[in-house]
């Protein structure tokens, strides 16, 4: 069976306005990945891994920014802030977007 291979933020809806690069992006906040990893080529394992490990986070913090280390949040804000802006630049319009299929990054083989 192939596995499905991620085509990296860039290369992702808007520069990867969606749910793993949301994943990815948080990663890079909270310093589980160095900012600015694309992730392209990875399978969806290697990024359920990085969706555990962030995850992990939010839990701790009860998914509140105000509640994350002062750096993580600045850098959580910086951003994300970013990648709306990049994303609008690119014609992304939230208002008029249906939401994507999330794929299901916590199922086990």
């Amino acid at each position: 069976m192939r596995e499905d291979i991620y085509p990296g933020l860039e290369a992702d809806d808007f520069g990867g306005m969606t749910p793993i690069g949301n994943t990815i992006r948080d990663a890079w906040a909270f310093g589980l990945l160095p900012e600015g990893e694309q992730c392209a080529g990875w399978t969806l394992r290697a990024l359920q891994a990085v969706h555990e490990r962030v995850v992990a986070v939010w839990e701790e913090v009860d998914y509140d920014t105000a509640r994350l280390p002062e750096a993580w949040r600045a850098a959580h804000e910086r951003i994300h802030k970013a990648a709306i802006a990049r994303a609008l630049e690119l014609g992304w319009k939230p208002e008029e977007r249906e939401l994507p299929p999330v794929p299901d990054l916590g199922q086990r083989d």
